[in-house]
C-alpha cells in the first residue's frame, strides 16, 4: 500500500518542505530500496515479496521520480541533497539505520548513506559513480536518448509495444538482459515514469560531476554487477572494489543493468545476504 510522509530539509534559504511517496511491506530489519535515474520504485516489485519474507522493505521513489513531487525552490537534486532527504525520511519513519540497497543512481545514494554512516549495511546493484569520462559519456547519452524516446511515443503504441516480447525489447533492452520477463503493464508504467520525471534533467546535470571515491571501512558492502550490463559496464565493479576494498563484489550472470527483473531469486538472494 503506497503512502506520502512529509518532513523538513536544510537548504541555505532555510528548512524546505518535501514530500516522498513510499511503500512499506514485510517485517523483519528494515530495508530500503532505492531506484535509478528516470525510474520509479516499481523497479522492486520482481524482488519485493521475496525480501518482505525476512525484512520489513520500503521501497521509495526518490523526489522527482514516479509518484513524489519534485523538490522545492531552493533545494537542489545534487547528491549532498538527496542524502540528506533520505536521512530525514528516515527519521521521519523512525528508521534507525535501516539496512539499504539501491540500482545504479539509487546504488550510488545508498553508497553515500554509507558513508554517511546512517545505514547498516548497503547493497549497490550496478551503482552510478564508479566510471571513467568516456563511459560516463556513453552512459548519460543513452539515458537521454531513452528519455526523449520515452516523451515521444504516443501511449497508445507504448500500450501495442508493450503486449508483444519484441516491442517490450525495443522498449527496456538497454536496461534489461529479457526485456520479454517484464509484464506488458510494467513497461507501460516505466516508460512513462521516464517521460514524465520532474527531476530527471536537474538529476542527470547534478550527476555530471560526480565520481565515489571514498572507502566504507566500517559497515557491510556488497557491489553487483549483471554481466550483461550496456549501461554501466561490469568493469566499473572492478573500480568500485578498489576503492571499497572491503566490498563483496557479485557477479550476476546473465543480468542487465536492472537485475531485479532479470534474475530475482539471485538478487534477492544477493540482497538478504548482505544485509544480514
Amino acid at each position: 500500500m503506497s503512502a506520502t510522509v512529509s518532513f523538513k530539509v536544510p537548504s541555505p534559504r532555510g528548512p524546505q518542505p518535501v514530500t516522498v511517496s513510499y511503500a512499506r511491506v514485510g517485517s523483519g530489519a528494515p530495508l530500503l530500496l532505492l531506484h535509478g535515474i528516470g525510474h520509479h520504485r516499481q523497479a522492486w516489485d520482481p524482488v519485493v515479496d521475496i525480501l518482505a519474507t525476512e525484512r520489513e522493505v520500503i521501497t521509495v521513489d526518490l523526489p522527482g521520480f514516479g509518484a513524489s513531487p519534485g523538490l522545492p525552490d531552493g533545494l537542489a537534486y545534487d547528491l549532498a541533497t538527496t542524502t540528506a532527504v533520505f536521512g530525514a525520511f528516515c527519521e521521519a519513519l523512525e528508521l534507525d539505520r535501516p539496512h539499504v540497497a539501491g540500482n545504479s543512481l539509487g546504488g550510488l545514494l545508498a553508497l553515500e548513506l554509507a558513508r554517511e554512516k546512517l545505514v547498516r549495511s548497503v547493497t549497490a546493484l550496478s551503482p552510478a559513480g564508479f566510471w571513467s569520462e568516456a563511459e560516463r559519456r556513453y552512459a548519460f547519452g543513452v539515458l537521454l536518448t531513452m528519455r526523449r524516446i520515452s516523451q515521444r511515443l504516443p501511449l497508445p503504441l507504448v500500450q501495442r509495444l508493450s503486449r508483444s516480447a519484441a516491442g517490450r525489447t525495443m522498449l527496456t533492452s538497454t536496461i534489461y538482459a529479457r526485456p520479454g520477463r517484464r509484464s506488458p503493464d510494467a513497461v507501460v508504467a516505466e516508460t512513462l515514469a521516464l517521460a514524465r520525471a520532474t527531476g530527471f534533467d536537474a538529476t542527470l546535470r547534478a550527476g555530471t560531476a560526480v565520481q565515489f571515491t571514498d572507502d566504507i571501512p566500517d559497515l557491510p558492502v556488497t557491489v553487483a554487477w549483471g554481466t550483461r550490463d550496456m549501461l554501466l559496464v561490469r568493469r566499473q565493479g572492478v573500480r568500485a572494489k578498489q576503492i571499497i576494498p572491503r566490498a563483496r563484489l557479485v557477479r550476476l550472470p546473465g543480468c542487465g543493468h536492472c537485475p531485479m527483473n532479470d534474475d530475482p531469486a539471485l538478487v534477492a538472494r544477493v540482497i538478504l545476504d548482505g544485509s544480514r
